[in-house]
């Protein structure tokens, strides 16, 4: 026999036929409640213009972020560079490796400073542990470069990551990241060091002298020609390191 129950103001309510009710699990209770909680309860709130404290909090972080980002792109440079200018500096920061942001630039060879040998540059890479940032400006005023993703040595082969990419600005700033289609990242030895590789071509390659320089493209990186003309002559290079 059914019975009848009184709610209030004496309203009668039928019971619950439990013969035909839905059960769930556990499990799927909660998980209906984290959807209604999440997304489905978002678009409800949308759709009835309703602002949550999520949609204020990510406006908000949107904010801060706006706000943060044009100083975290300015790091400091251990010494005043010769070859980039501030904005050029941004543009490169925001392109660099997650683990490199947040920590100063220090100049770790030029040129200007320690001459113009290979030898010699490899020999400031020593005890570094950091990628490093080459920047060439050859004979036309051109400044373009590298991002290696360890300093450079000598080796029989090719060494580095995928964290390695060309870059320009000549004439215009662009950045040719790995394309995965080979792993000729770096090749350093005493008479040259050379950036990727395939089909006999490297997209950046230095002589001995840090004189001569020849830029072509290439498979590693899918870059164009990084300098005006594919042979050049180094005026200046600097390269830094973020520790």
């Amino acid at each position: 026999m059914s019975r009848l129950w009184y709610g209030k103001k004496g309203r009668k309510h039928q019971p619950v036929n439990h013969k035909y009710a839905l059960v769930v699990s556990v499990a799927e209770y909660h998980r209906r409640i984290d959807a209604l909680n999440s997304e489905e309860l978002r678009t409800l709130c949308r759709r009835l213009q309703i602002t949550t404290r999520e949609d204020i909090n990510s406006k908000q972080a949107t904010n801060i972020k706006t706000d943060l980002e044009p100083e975290a792109f300015r790091p400091n440079l251990s010494d005043p560079s010769e070859l980039l200018q501030p904005e050029q500096i941004e543009k490169l920061t925001k392109s660099l490796p997650p683990r490199t942001i947040g920590y100063p630039w220090t100049l770790v060879y030029s040129t200007a400073k320690h001459g113009m040998s290979l030898k010699t540059l490899y020999r400031t890479m020593l005890g570094l542990d950091t990628p490093v940032l080459l920047v060439i400006k050859d004979s036309d005023g051109q400044v373009f470069g590298a991002l290696a993703s360890e300093p450079f040595k000598v080796s029989d082969g090719f060494y580095g990551t995928g964290e390695t990419f060309m870059f320009t600005f000549s004439p215009d700033f662009e950045v040719f990241k790995w394309t995965g289609d080979n792993m000729f990242f770096i090749k350093g030895d005493m008479d040259s060091l050379a950036f990727g590789g395939g089909g006999g071509e490297f997209a950046l390659w230095l002589d001995g002298d840090l004189y001569h320089g020849r830029s072509h493209s290439c498979k590693t990186f899918g870059n164009h020609t990084l300098s005006k003309r594919e042979d050049f002559i180094i005026q200046d290079i600097e390269i830094w390191g973020f520790e």
